[in-house]
Parts: C-alpha cells; structure tokens; sequence
C-alpha cells in the first residue's frame, strides 16, 4: 500500500540533535506536489531570506527567474528540463531558475565565487520554504543552453539549479514505480567522520 503524504514526510524528517534548528532535519525535496498555489506573500517571505545571505565582497551576485504556473516564465524553465525532471516538475506551482555574476560589479574582475554564493542564497530559500510548510526540489537535470537562450541570459552568467516550490502532494500521484520508490525511501546521510577532518582524511574530534 503507498504511503500517504503525512507519512512519507514523517519518514523523510531527520532524527532530531539537541541545539539543531528543528528545519534542517526537516527539509527535504518531494517529487509529488499538490494543486495548492504558494501565496505571493510566501514567494516573497523565501526570497526575503536568501536576500540576507553571505556574499563574497556582500556582490550579492544571484539573479532568479520566477515561473509561477501557466506563465511564459514557467513554460521556459518547465521546457529545458530532461525528461526525467519534466514527468513530475509540471506538478509544482512555481519553478525557479538561478544564475550568478561571474564579475565583480565594482571592478569586472572574475567573482571565483559566483556559484557558491549562488548556492549559498538557494540554501536559505530552502530553509525559508520549509519553516513555511512549504516544499522544495533542486534539479541539475536540465539544458542550460537552451536555458540561457529561452531567457537571453548573458554569457557572463554561470546557471545553478532549477528549483520546483509548492506543497508536498500524495506520492501516489507520482507517474512511475521508480519515483514512487524514490519519494518513500528514508533519508540517508554520510557520518561525520567521513567529512569533517583535523588533517586531510582525519576525522576531526567534535567533542
């Protein structure tokens, strides 16, 4: 029997670490997502947290193109998806597709950093959607050529994710078993140990 909703996000949620904000274990990215529109405010409320992240030289170097479902702007980002991503991303109210500066507005030297900021920025929408209720997917599944073509985006502009917003829906709406089975396996993270290091390979002592 396929899972309902509320027991694949109860499944999907991370066991909790004291002193951890209880979002980080809960965010998680769905495939299936429901009718339910997001409201402007909340588009708004997402955007206004990554507006506060890091930002080397504070160049804040992110530019987003926002579809919400039935505009130009969403066909656009929907049509350079893989086909992988098209069988269920048309299911989300809003797609979202980054980009990043790879100059330094205040002298034109090369910003190494553009794409890390970029998903700096990302990760606070997130963080932001899930404290909200609401759900997020990022995809690299996609054709950033005909991305940048289908919005003129300038070749100085290196192109992050695409990143599908809405409400979890009922995985049984999903189109196929491998996405089925995708959207109700646990969530699994590598140890500590296996990447926070004293010394190149060493685990670091936390304590």
């Amino acid at each position: 029997m396929t899972l309902s909703a509320n027991e694949v996000n109860h499944l999907k949620h991370a066991p909790a670490v004291g002193g951890v904000l209880p979002v980080f274990h809960a965010r998680w990215s769905p495939r299936s997502f429901s009718d339910r529109e997001v409201s402007p405010a909340d588009l708004a409320r997402v955007f206004e947290a990554l507006r506060w992240a890091a930002s080397s030289y504070n160049e804040q170097p992110w530019r987003y193109l926002v579809g919400t479902r039935n505009s130009l702007t969403y066909k656009k980002i929907f049509d350079s998806l893989g086909a992988f991503n098209q069988a269920w991303a048309g299911s989300a109210p809003v797609l979202i597709l980054g980009a990043s500066s790879t100059r330094f507005a205040h002298n034109g030297a090369a910003n190494r950093n553009a794409l890390y900021d970029l998903g700096a920025a990302s990760s606070y929408l997130t963080l932001q959607a899930a404290a909200l209720g609401l759900a997020t997917h990022q995809m690299a599944g996609f054709d950033q050529d005909a991305a940048r073509q289908a919005f003129e985006i300038p070749e100085d502009y290196a192109i992050g994710a695409v990143i599908a917003l809405g409400y979890q829906g009922e995985p049984a709406a999903l189109a196929n078993e491998q996405l089925l089975a995708q959207e109700t396996t646990p969530r699994q993270r590598k140890p500590l140990k296996d990447f926070v290091f004293s010394l190149w390979g060493s685990p670091a002592d936390l304590g």
